[in-house]
């Protein structure tokens, strides 16, 4: 069922992708850290917390302290060639990963590359994938998230690691048929995955020991930050936040509502949020409805920031889709967004993604931006 999902997501995300991009055009890296996200280093109790979160009224923006992903200590050499059935059921042979293409629609795969400290072998980039260190990677992907062939195959990649959300499949195959290793990774990206996606790339690149590192590593980060809510999140469950993701692409008329096993779930479980679109029913992603917007009563609508502001902000949003004004969080105009980019990017960035919503849900008046206040 996730598998599903996951394709599912990337044909109505590269649906609304597309119709937002010029051809050849590519995501902009979110702004330095320090001059716009000075609470994301705040311990989260420290900042002004709301005393009543399903209450308060304005938007806020969720960023990260860092774009930066900090590989693992471990240096150990890759240790080839290793054979491995990818995600599709192929028995893959890996001999070489000096040139790594790691590509998927979130960039996930591309900072989990990175992060196991090959980020030096990494010869080109999906237009997801914006952290620092990747800015001057050709980009791979054109009009949204296809693959272009020729881009790749100029690039001479050893090894392509890529997942279902990006393609067309025949353009994978094509690349297969030119001689190219690729390796199919799972598409489940929840946090409850993270470990079984960094096993998969770092078996697949040879490095399992440094696997086992990050995974330690992001392991307890998470829990750390985890923690850290625990101790702001409202004892009640009716004090908690009522919050609901919806996905928009105003150009192309994309209205989806996240649900169960969508992703978006698990990052509403993860800062102590109430997730609504379960209490309706709602799994996967699908067409937002005026009844299902009403019915679910959100106090708080999180969403990516191109799709907010591909919108015309919170104002057009309610005048595009009008049922948003007769919930909670449009008579409060209660709207969480987050770079595109990272906010359903679980893998490295997991514990400071979610402390990142969780400082914009218990703290917002820190995160308002300045031109919403």
């Amino acid at each position: 069922m996730r598998r599903v999902l996951a394709v599912f997501f990337a044909a109505a995300l590269a649906v609304g992708l597309t119709a937002c991009a010029e051809p050849g055009a590519t995501a902009s890296p979110p702004a330095a850290a320090e001059d716009t996200c000075p609470q994301a280093s705040v311990p989260l109790a420290s900042l002004d917390l709301v005393d009543d979160v399903r209450g308060f009224a304005g938007p806020s923006t969720a960023c990260l302290s860092s774009h930066a992903i900090t590989p693992v200590d471990d240096d150990t050499a890759p240790r080839l060639p290793v054979t491995v059935t990818d995600s599709e059921g192929r028995e893959i042979e890996i001999t070489d990963v000096d040139r790594i293409l790691p590509i998927d629609i979130s960039g996930t795969i591309a900072s989990t590359v990175f992060a196991l400290g090959l980020g030096d072998q990494v010869v080109g980039r999906d237009s997801s994938t914006v952290f620092a260190g990747t800015e001057d990677l050709p980009v791979v992907t054109k009009t949204g998230h296809t693959l272009n062939a020729e881009a790749i195959l100029e690039l001479a990649p050893t090894v392509i690691l890529t997942d279902t959300t990006i393609g067309p499949k025949e353009i994978r195959q094509q690349l297969r048929d030119a001689g190219i290793t690729i390796v199919v990774i799972s598409s489940d990206r929840r946090l409850d995955t993270t470990d079984e996606l960094v096993t998969e790339i770092a078996t697949a690149l040879g490095v399992p020991s440094r696997g086992e590192a990050l995974i330690a590593r992001l392991d307890a980060a998470v829990d750390e930050t985890l923690a850290e809510i625990a101790e702001v999140v409202p004892a009640a469950e009716e004090d908690r936040a009522r919050m609901l993701f919806l996905y928009v692409r105003g150009s192309a008329n994309v209205y989806y509502i996240f649900g169960e096993d969508s992703g978006a779930d698990s990052l509403i479980d993860a800062v102590g949020g109430v997730d609504v679109a379960a209490e309706i029913g709602w799994e996967g992603m699908k067409p937002m409805t005026a009844e299902a917007l009403v019915a679910a009563r959100p106090d708080v609508l999180v969403m990516m920031t191109d799709g907010l502001d591909s919108v015309g902000g919170i104002d057009g949003l309610i005048e595009r889709v009008p049922a948003v004004a007769e919930t909670p969080a449009g008579i409060n105009r209660r709207v969480i967004d987050m770079a595109d980019s990272e906010i359903l990017s679980f893998g490295p960035r997991s514990a400071d993604v979610i402390g990142a919503i969780a400082r914009a849900l218990y703290a917002p008046a820190s995160a308002t931006p300045e031109s919403a206040k």
